[in-house]
C-alpha cells in the first residue's frame, strides 16, 4: 500500500502543477491582450487630438476670389449736371462657381449698377458713411437673381478700387 500512495502523490503533483501552468498562461494573455488594446486606444485617440487636451484646429478656409469688373463712369444727379463718378470695383467672393455665375450675366450686373449710380448726387459720396453705404447697396444689387428660377449669389463683400467725384 506504501507504493500507492507514493504513486498518488506524484500523479497529483503533476496535476497540480499542469492546472497552476494553464492558469498563469491564461492569464498572461489576458494581460498581454488588455495592455494591447489599452496602447492600440493610446494611439487612436492621440492620432485624432483627443488624448492631448488641445482641440483640433479645423482646415483653414479657402482663398477668396477677387474678381475686378471693368470702371465704370456715369454722370450724377445734380443742379447744375457737370458732376460725374468714376468707380472701380471689385468682388470679394467664396469661389470661382460664383464668379463664372457673375461673368455670364455680367452685361445685366453692369446695367443695374450704373442705373444705381446714375441716381446718386455728389454729396451722398463724399463721406465714408456714404461710401459704405454705397458698397452695401452695390452688394444687394449684384446678389439678386438675375433669373428667378436661379439663386442668389453671394458676394462676401464690394470694394472700391477706383472711386473719383467730380
Amino acid at each position: 500500500m506504501a507504493s500507492t500512495t507514493a504513486a498518488q502523490q506524484t500523479v497529483d503533483v503533476p496535476a497540480k502543477s499542469g492546472k497552476l501552468k494553464r492558469i498563469i498562461v491564461i492569464a498572461l494573455i489576458a494581460v498581454v491582450a488588455a495592455g494591447a488594446a489599452a496602447a492600440g486606444m493610446y494611439f487612436f485617440l492621440l492620432k485624432h487630438g483627443v488624448g492631448n487636451g488641445k482641440p483640433v484646429p479645423p482646415p483653414p478656409p479657402p482663398p477668396p476670389v477677387f474678381f475686378a469688373l471693368d470702371p465704370m463712369t456715369v454722370n450724377l444727379l445734380s443742379d447744375d449736371g457737370q458732376h460725374y463718378l468714376r468707380v472701380g470695383l471689385s468682388l470679394k467672393l467664396a469661389d470661382g462657381k460664383v464668379q463664372e455665375a457673375l461673368t455670364q450675366h455680367m452685361p445685366e450686373i453692369r446695367s443695374r449698377i450704373l442705373l444705381d449710380l446714375s441716381n446718386k448726387h455728389p454729396e451722398d459720396l463724399q463721406t465714408l458713411d456714404g461710401k459704405h453705404a454705397l458698397a452695401q447697396e452695390l452688394k444687394t444689387l449684384i446678389e439678386k437673381p438675375t433669373d428667378a428660377s436661379e439663386p442668389p449669389v453671394h458676394v462676401e463683400e464690394v470694394l472700391f478700387t477706383e472711386f473719383v467725384v467730380q
